[in-house]
């Protein structure tokens, strides 16, 4: 899809992804994040959530993969533009299997007219629909190529 495509209202929603394991342990080793929440499963068993959780940043990433995975973006995707008013309203546990929703919520062309900007609203959701993390990313898309038949003749 192209800029000419999107407009505001249009909602996406992608596959589930199960949260292992394997992926926090992953991420914490890349990320250098070792905090408790994510790594020390006995002092976790008496916290609020009473287990390990995932870090917010890897609930963050996996949504950004999702909305990927869609295929929507993917011919036009130029560049992200920002997270902004990103929430964490509740902790992406081991085991969860979450998916993304993504919301047109604006389209406008940028100032040289060549390009579009996709204002979007992301919530990643679990198996019981609770929204975990929600938030705007923007990104820049580009307009549908010109057809041979729309080329001017000399």
């Amino acid at each position: 899809m192209f800029f000419e495509d999107f407009e505001a209202g249009q909602v996406f929603t992608t596959q589930g992804r199960t949260i292992t394991e394997t992926d926090v342990v992953l991420f914490a080793g890349w990320s250098w994040d070792t905090n408790p929440p994510h790594t020390d499963a006995e002092s976790m068993r008496e916290s609020r959530f009473g287990e390990r959780i995932a870090h917010g940043m890897l609930g963050i990433s996996v949504a950004l993969g999702l909305a990927s995975r869609l295929g929507v973006f993917e011919d036009s995707s130029i560049a992200l533009l920002g997270i902004d008013d990103w929430r964490f309203t509740g902790p992406v546990r081991i085991g969860d299997t979450v998916r993304c929703g993504v919301e047109i919520v604006g389209a406008r062309l940028t100032s040289r007219g060549d390009a579009g900007i996709l204002d979007r609203r992301f919530e990643l959701r679990n198996q019981r629909d609770e929204v975990l993390q929600h938030g705007r990313i923007g990104l820049m898309v580009a307009r549908r190529p010109a057809s041979p038949a729309d080329a001017p003749t000399s």
